[in-house]
């Protein structure tokens, strides 16, 4: 097994010669997950990937402050109809970072793996979360006409592409109809295609050129994660600026953001909207806090109400979260790029792969940001996601 590694690495070390940068962000990518490498990768992504210029922290930077009233975890939660030990699950799930508001004020902190308050971890598909608040802020401005305009009102050149009369709005929630795998268990699926087709160096705008339809729009609920880069793009024409500025200029400034974060990018410098947002903990519970404010920040609407509440909403069927109680279920229900978990559908969560969260429970006033670097997410998804559900309900009915 070391004779074969050791082979490999030649190969990949002379493929790197050979081909250039591109074939080291192709074998970084082939090792990003590994069990030993994981968590401090995720913490390192811009000395592996190409990288945006930072957002820099807000001028009006300020932390949130803290509680003196005693908190303490539950020591339980329950999942799979039993009572299940909650700092095995959390030692299990390899959390880098969890981080608990209550009533406006941060009631537990702790970091694991190498994580502190200063490291920006990457969010993976909770910047999609990030990136719907900045669509409700253009239309809000008037820079988007409507929701229900085709995307290519503004991208003309997505004409004759599988995005071509697709509305803005059945991008946002995941019903593009736009055929895609998203299962990064599956080698040949499309998104392990476009990580490695990104590597290679063609552009995120080029690759979402390629996608072709399979379903009607406005039918199915089907995650796409080239819809979210699609809405990124969208962004980049109407505020003539790189999406980037744009959060540092609508979010970041204005709720107080402590510490500079980046995006990854292509080699064009587009930023990686459907999950290349890196961040600290803090900044993430922030984001999380300003939603269950309604959008609202030291007095200023930052994120228009009605966007807040239309982002958890589930508009048509086929958005509903399955039927009962059962949160095994891989039937979320979903909204403006934020996830529903289903019964009672009052609390809700912006979510990226290998656990990263940032959940909002409106009844308890509880935000919950939890960073990750879970190895086995790829064979425990669904599992992992209903059980961390539990857990965050559990902790936020915690007094």
């Amino acid at each position: 097994m070391k004779i074969f590694s050791i082979a490999f690495l030649v190969v990949a070390l002379i493929a790197a010669f050979v081909y250039g940068p591109g074939a080291m962000r192709v074998y970084r990518i082939m090792h990003l997950y590994d069990e030993d490498k994981i968590a401090n990768n995720f913490i390192n992504m811009n000395k592996l990937f190409t990288t945006s210029e930072p957002i820099q922290p807000s001028s009006k930077a300020k932390p949130l402050p803290k509680s003196d009233k005693p908190f303490s975890l539950p020591s339980t939660f329950y999942f799979e109809d039993k009572d299940q030990d909650l700092n095995a699950a959390l030692k299990h799930f390899k959390t880098d970072g969890l981080l608990i508001i209550k009533e406006g004020e941060i009631v537990y902190e702790e970091y694991f793996n190498g994580n502190s308050q200063t490291t920006r971890h990457i969010s993976w598909s909770v910047a999609k979360s990030f990136l719907s608040s900045l669509v409700g802020i253009a239309v809000n401005d008037g820079l988007i006409d409507d929701i229900n305009d085709p995307i290519t009102k503004y991208l003309p050149d997505f004409k004759n592409t599988g995005y071509d009369g697709v509305t803005i709005k059945n991008i946002l929630q995941m019903s593009s109809g736009v055929l895609f795998n998203e299962d990064y268990a599956d080698p040949n699926s499309d998104i392990n295609k476009f990580g490695v087709a990104i590597a290679r160096g063609t552009s995120f705008r080029d690759f979402a050129k390629t996608l072709t339809k399979d379903k009607e729009q406005g039918t199915y609920n089907h995650y796409v994660s080239i819809d979210s880069q699609m809405l990124g793009l969208l962004l980049d024409k109407v505020t003539d600026m790189p999406l980037r500025e744009y959060l540092q200029m609508h979010i970041w400034e204005k709720i107080g953001m402590e510490d500079e974060a980046y995006y990854l990018a292509d080699n064009e410098d587009v930023d990686l909207a459907l999950g290349g947002l890196n961040a600290t903990l803090r900044d993430y519970a922030k984001f999380g806090l300003l939603y269950l404010n309604k959008g609202k920040w030291d007095n200023e609407q930052v994120v228009p109400e009605a966007w807040v509440d239309a982002s958890h909403t589930m508009d048509l069927p086929h958005l509903q979260p399955a039927a009962g109680d059962d949160l095994s279920s891989s039937d979320w229900g979903y909204g403006y790029q934020w996830w529903v978990p289903g019964f009672p559908n009052t609390d809700y969560t912006a979510s990226g792969v290998y656990n990263q969260y940032i959940y909002v429970d409106p009844v308890t006033e509880t935000v919950i940001a939890k960073i990750s670097s879970n190895h086995r997410f790829t064979s425990e998804k669904e599992y992992s996601k209903a059980a961390h559900v539990a857990m965050f309900r559990a902790i936020a009915q915690t007094q």
